[in-house]
């Protein structure tokens, strides 16, 4: 059950979706499995400045979301892969629009920046 704090969010779709996607590293997190599944391991390598724990933390979000799937293998040691599931796939399209956007517009942003920092 959600925490009472979370339920404004719930009613709110817009809010809802840009509070779980609009984190620091959820987009990263997809956007590393936009090609194939991966490990755990192979996450943190991908995205690179990104702690164990952010990254457990968000993954875990991610699946409660329904973003992704994590799947483990009964092995020793135990394997884990996580991909995209349907749901994951289909914000692939508006994901890849707002990261061609940042591309486009990332100079243009950072100009602005350093004009209203020496205003």
């Amino acid at each position: 059950m959600p925490a009472e704090t979370d339920e404004p969010k719930l009613g709110c779709p817009v809010r809802g979706v840009l509070d779980r996607i609009g984190d620091q590293w959820s987009l990263l997190a997809l956007e590393a499995l936009d090609d194939e599944k991966k490990r755990f391991n192979e996450l943190l390598r991908e995205i690179g400045d990104i702690s164990k724990q952010m990254l457990s933390k968000t993954l875990k979000h991610l699946e409660q979301d329904g973003f992704i799937s994590r799947t483990v293998y009964p092995e020793v040691p135990p394997r884990v892969e996580y991909e995209l599931t349907e749901l994951g796939q289909s914000f692939l399209v508006p994901m890849r629009a707002l990261i061609g956007w940042a591309d486009r517009n990332h100079a243009a942003i950072k100009s602005a920046r350093r004009r209203y920092e020496t205003a």
